[in-house]
């Protein structure tokens, strides 16, 4: 089997190429390991996507060195693997992918393939979820924290929650959906690719990967104090669907705002898009390389 293994240079990738190299020896794959600058990975992605020779591309990295892999992938043939070797690596969870660098190898190599879906934004391609409001601030704001002060990013994004917390508002946002037309005033909209368990602060797990809908999230809190006491309840297991939350399901959904752009995340990275944010779910796009 021989693959092409992108891997972020830049971004939180724990292993570098001589680890990656002997890793993939180890499982029998033949890799063409490349360390790439941060800017330079959706090229990289797109020049393997298109490659001959390899029978996977292999995503060395995060969730949003993996989502930018997928942006490239969907809708082809060829498959991806991933090294979850970033800070968060939620995909690989949700599928089964051990965090292991050896374990993960071992899983190309036996190279079983399970089509997943993706969801789009504006024609972005992101495997986890997306967000418009208080969790796009907090990316911003964790980003400036770590060029400021050197720290990692789960300390930053630490002080980042409590300076976004500290300049809660609620957005004016208007969603329509096949069945629903509906105004919402949130501090958070949470669009998941899949369903996740209910959680505010931390990310839950997906039971599914291939269910072919958007879960849309819209956070009721009405003030800081509120969102306060939401996020303590999500702590302890106590969050209500009901309550917390205006909920959708759908394959679809288009959110407007009275403003002509707003700031949305995407797998942990935030861009500034034009208005309405048009979401898709893209059922089985992406072959994914899991554990059997």
């Amino acid at each position: 089997m021989k693959v092409r293994v992108i891997a972020n240079k830049g971004g939180g990738t724990q292993s570098g190429r001589d680890a990656i190299e002997a890793a993939m020896a180890a499982a029998g794959v033949t890799a063409d390991v490349r360390l790439v600058e941060s800017a330079d990975i959706p090229k990289a992605f797109a020049d393997a996507a298109k490659a001959n020779g390899p029978d996977a591309v292999i995503a060395a990295g995060g969730d949003g060195t993996i989502g930018c892999a997928a942006g490239q992938l969907a809708g082809t043939d060829r498959p991806l693997g991933i090294l979850p070797l970033g800070t968060l690596n939620h995909l690989a969870r949700d599928a089964d992918i051990p965090n292991d660098l050896d374990a993960a190898a071992a899983v190309i190599a036996a190279g079983h393939i399970r089509a997943i879906d993706v969801g789009e934004v504006n024609g972005r391609v992101f495997v986890n979820n997306s967000a418009v409001g208080l969790y796009p601030d907090m990316v911003r704001f964790r980003v400036a924290e770590q060029a400021a002060t050197g720290r990692s990013k789960r300390l930053a994004m630490l002080s980042a929650s409590l300076r976004a917390l500290r300049s809660f508002k609620r957005r004016r946002l208007w969603i329509s959906a096949p069945g629903v037309e509906t105004p919402v005033r949130t501090p958070l909209l949470f669009v998941g690719n899949n369903r996740y368990q209910v959680s505010l602060f931390a990310l839950g797990k997906r039971e599914a990967l291939d269910d072919g809908e958007l879960c849309l999230y819209a956070v009721r809190a009405r003030s800081r104090a509120h969102l306060f006491w939401a996020g303590l309840r999500g702590v302890i297991g106590k969050l209500d669907q009901q309550r917390d939350f205006v909920t959708f399901y759908v394959d679809q959904a288009e959110i407007s705002s009275d403003r002509d752009r707003l700031t949305v995340s995407a797998d942990g990275e935030t861009f500034s898009l034009e208005t309405p944010l048009r979401y898709r779910v893209r059922p089985k796009a992406l072959r994914l390389i899991t554990p059997a």
